[in-house]
């Protein structure tokens, strides 16, 4: 099946129209409260690294060592804190897949129930997805750090775009472990290839064209941002960058979600259920 992306929008919109009311209960408490904690409860990086007059060493080697040093502390403070944001994000993603997708029509705890059994999975298929893509890229550079410096370079511009490709090929695994419950996160990686088959360089260009738009949009939330830090202060410039890039990247998540969940079912077709109730 080719992929359309202007079916698979105008899927996911409907899907969003349908499920606006529960869509907007997850998302709220799963992608914007979170967001928002971090914001509000995380120390300040740039004091963390030496802002606000405090003295910094003469060598910038030695600075750069202090700031990392410094960036490693701050991180020791909210690691669990960006973990326990982590885990709910995930939870609500898949149950939010749930919700927009499953013909049962379960209730908002009971997709958020799925949600839980498949992050297990999910983020077993994410790692080994990850060592994939990190070898990939670490080839080619001990390749050139043990040869020629050209050869590292062209290497590495054939595993960028070989990143491409797999992180194509396997967007679908968010979908394919919630909506069709496969909780192998191998079996899960192997689904969302074989989906993905025949269609990978639209899909590509698609996520490009999301993420573009998306890129367009952030800049001019920045400066709305920085416009009102200028003007209200840094509390409220701090708050003001809470609310509102907590706002737009929840909008962000649930549009994406919805893509992929009208990506996954554009290209898995009917599924057993559907085509069991035709003939009844």
């Amino acid at each position: 099946m080719e992929f359309d992306m202007g079916r698979a929008w105008n899927d996911a919109m409907a899907l969003l129209r349908a499920n606006r009311d529960v869509v907007l209960i997850v998302a709220a408490v799963f992608f914007f409260l979170p967001y928002l904690t971090l914001v509000l409860l995380m120390p300040d990086y740039a004091a963390a690294m030496g802002a606000g007059g405090m003295a910094q060493p003469a060598d910038p080697s030695q600075a750069f060592d202090a700031a990392l040093e410094q960036m490693a502390a701050t991180f020791d403070q909210v690691k669990w804190l960006i973990l326990g944001s982590a885990i709910l994000q995930g939870i609500g993603m898949l149950g939010l897949l749930t919700l927009l997708t499953d013909k049962r029509r379960p209730t908002v705890g009971e997709a958020l129930v799925i949600g839980a059994k498949c992050l297990i999975p999910y983020i077993l298929a994410q790692l080994l997805m990850g060592f994939a893509l990190m070898l990939l890229m670490f080839i080619p550079i001990m390749v050139g750090a043990s040869t020629n410096v050209a050869i590292g370079v062209l290497l590495g511009l054939v595993a960028f775009v070989a990143l491409c490709y797999l992180m194509t090929k396997f967007s679908l695994v968010a979908p394919v472990i919630a909506i069709e419950r496969v909780f192998n996160p191998i079996a899960a990686l192997q689904r969302s290839w074989r989906l993905t088959k025949g269609n990978s360089v639209r899909l590509f260009f698609f996520y490009v064209l999301l993420f573009v738009v998306a890129a367009v949009i952030s800049i001019v939330v920045g400066l709305f941002v920085a416009l009102f830090a200028a003007v209200g202060g840094e509390t409220a410039g701090q708050i003001a960058n809470g609310v509102i890039d907590g706002f737009f990247n929840m909008v962000v998540a649930v549009l994406f979600l919805a893509v992929l969940a009208a990506t996954h079912k554009q290209l898995a077709g009917p599924s057993t259920e559907a085509v069991s109730e035709t003939f009844e």
